[in-house]
């Protein structure tokens, strides 16, 4: 076996050493050891991060699937143009794309509780004139067609004046199951059309989860008038059957 390393131009009396790993001291840290040590800390969702970091130390090559995917994961949890995170907390919705706040984080932000980090919250009633007048969330302004969105928000767009703060725009209405989503793609579709990648207008928007119906019998106090009219009122027959129309 030492013949092996032996070098034909030795002489044989010359043996090659053994090569031999050499133990690293006990105590350096290596940065693998370091990157161990890191995570015994972590969170399961942090590791989960991280995975792709141990990957790409091992060489390990990634396909143009795999690539996409770790970006769009990476991008789940931010705003519209990736600048920063969402800052108000979300909650399962209808649609997986879109971000629902529950009727406690709407009166949180009602109450000035994210006065310091946002400078304006425009709140999008999608609802009918007649649903509207018959009961709203104090400040709501009512958009309820595509042309009212795009001429509020859009032709003139919301620019705070302290660009440390937030523009947010926060979509519903009743149910927040229809109306208020797709007025909220609308936005982005529009939004994104009229800005080059990845800038956008407005990149913080939210769906109020459950609607007005859901968060007039909690919160009474903030809307105005104190009552509740649904969009099939015996007496709003016509109007509706007018909207639904100007609507198509």
């Amino acid at each position: 076996c030492r013949q092996l390393f032996r070098s034909p131009s030795m002489p044989s009396s010359i043996i090659r050493p053994i090569l031999k790993r050499i133990d690293r001291p006990q105590d350096r840290d290596t940065p693998v050891k370091t990157k161990r040590r890191r995570s015994v800390a972590r969170t399961p969702s942090e590791e989960a991060a991280a995975e792709p970091v141990a990957w790409l130390l091992r060489s390990r090559s990634f396909s143009h699937e795999e690539i996409e995917n770790l970006l769009a994961n990476d991008h789940q949890e931010l705003i519209g143009d990736f600048s920063k995170a969402y800052l108000l907390q979300t909650v399962q919705g209808k649609h997986q794309d879109l971000k629902y706040i529950s009727p406690e984080m709407m009166v949180a932000v009602l109450t000035g509780q994210f006065s310091s980090l946002i400078e304006s919250c425009v709140i999008v009633d999608c609802r009918y004139p007649y649903e509207y007048e018959g009961g709203h969330i104090k400040g709501a302004v009512n958009l309820p067609m595509e042309q009212d969105v795009e001429e509020f928000l859009l032709k003139k767009p919301i620019v705070p004046f302290d660009a440390s703060k937030r523009v947010i725009v926060i979509f519903h209405c009743e149910f927040s199951s229809e109306r208020g989503p797709r007025m909220c793609r609308f936005v982005r579709e529009k939004d994104r059309a009229c800005n080059e990648y990845p800038h956008l207008h407005y990149p913080e928007l939210y769906v109020l989860k459950g609607g007005y119906r859901e968060f007039f019998p909690q919160y009474q106090t903030h809307c105005e008038p104190q009552d509740y009219r649904p969009m099939h009122h015996e007496d709003f027959k016509e109007d509706l059957r007018k909207f639904r129309l100007k609507s198509r």
